[in-house]
């Protein structure tokens, strides 16, 4: 039986992987450093594109901003146009770019993953898929019924006011337009990340392992197809960062990252995922499958704490503006909690290649809080539930709700 053993020196110096074997020991240098920032090149030209996820990105992005403006104005949502800009048809989006991209969409890549949903491993299956996306456009829905200017209320959806800001608000409570940010920030990108352009499923998929040793490049382009499928991953998370700095976008996961990481109890959270992102890269240039896939358990971990956290903070803020706020305030940091709480079902939990939590236990945390009469409208309801459902997330993600409630 064939036993790996990796000595990892420092991040920019050499790699050695020891093979062990009942033949006795076999040493095998990789020769290579992992760059101070994500920057690759070959030949003097750089081997890095994420274009299709910027695209991504900029497609959510937009369709946030459309449901925010059409609520501030006190105009009509149109349903149809979200779902248009969902499938990236006929056009909608202000952004010519994204619009002459027809290649590129949200819907498709919306809980598609290989790992979880092709081969239906993570308690996928072939229906979930279109249950997902059928949730979302259902958000579309209910932000047009909120929409128009009449005033949100128990049982009634429509526009709550939040200091200078007015946001539409489901019958239940929920914003739909926080639910889509967040949730696709898990049903699309999380899942793109560690389900698919991080499985070992896709990396090393047909030809691909020796097409990248051998460094036989994709047509036309200045990349092999595992350093293209390792970028494609990176820029769920960064493809929005590089933009003009006046430029509306969020980052999502990469903003989120930061935000966790400047909490001192979660304090080398970015770097540890910026360092293994570059050193997972560099391993691939180099062939150094051992090192990568260790990067891939180091991202996937890392990566799983921050919609655990972010979930754990805003249940525990949203409770606490019920009590100071009102109604606009709280809903809108529980709905940014129930966004979060479902990008749990996408993590993957090294080793396992399962989530962390199934898509039963989200599904059951999810209609314990909008489990009251008129959802988050029964603030006695959520006032007792709020707590153990904190607490519940917390414990399974390994952290504290004290630690989770610092986090700004």
């Amino acid at each position: 039986m064939r036993k790996i053993l990796l000595l990892v020196s420092l991040p920019v110096t050499a790699f050695f992987a020891i093979s062990c074997s009942e033949d006795g020991v076999h040493y095998q240098e990789f020769n290579y450093t992992t760059p101070e920032t994500y920057t690759f090149e070959r030949s003097g030209a750089s081997t890095v594109d994420f274009t299709g996820q910027t695209n991504r990105i900029l497609m959510l992005d937009e369709m946030g901003a459309y449901i925010k403006n059409q609520g501030n104005a006190g105009a009509v949502v149109d349903a149809s146009k979200l779902s248009d800009m969902f499938s990236n048809v006929n056009g909608q989006f202000t952004n010519a770019d994204l619009n002459a991209a027809t290649d590129k969409q949200l819907k498709n890549k919306t809980a598609a993953s290989t790992d979880f949903f092709v081969n239906f491993n993570g308690d996928g299956s072939a229906v979930e898929p279109l249950s997902v996306r059928f949730f979302f456009e259902n958000q579309f829905t209910n932000a047009n019924l909120a929409s128009g200017g009449h005033e949100a209320s128990a049982g009634t959806a429509g526009t709550y006011l939040d200091g200078t800001s007015k946001r539409l608000f489901a019958v239940n409570g929920l914003e739909p337009q926080q639910v889509l940010l967040k949730g696709m920030m898990g049903a699309c990108f999380l899942d793109q990340i560690v389900n698919n352009y991080l499985s070992k499923n896709v990396l090393d998929q047909g030809s691909n392992r020796a097409n990248n040793t051998n460094k036989v490049l994709e047509q036309g382009q200045n990349y092999t197809k595992m350093e293209h499928l390792w970028d494609e991953a990176y820029g769920y998370i960064y493809g929005g960062d590089d933009l003009a700095a006046e430029s509306p976008v969020r980052k999502f996961w990469s903003s989120y990252i930061k935000q966790v990481d400047d909490d001192s109890d979660f304090g080398t959270l970015k770097e540890d995922i910026e360092l293994a992102f570059r050193k997972g890269r560099a391993a691939i240039t180099a062939g150094d499958y051992v090192t990568r896939d260790m990067q891939i358990d180091i991202i996937k971990e890392k990566l799983a704490l921050v919609p655990a956290v972010r979930a754990v903070f805003y249940l525990k803020e949203g409770k606490a503006k019920l009590a100071t706020d009102g109604g606009a305030k709280a809903f809108h940091e529980l709905s940014e909690g129930y966004g979060f709480i479902m990008s749990l079902r996408y993590t993957n939990k090294p080793g396992t290649n399962m989530p962390y939590m199934t898509k039963a236990e989200v599904d059951a945390i999810l209609n314990e809080l909008t489990g009251g009469t008129f959802g988050l409208w029964d603030v006695d309801y959520l006032n007792e539930h709020i707590d153990g459902l904190a607490e519940q997330i917390a414990t399974r993600f390994g952290f504290t709700v004290a630690e989770a409630e610092t986090v700004n």
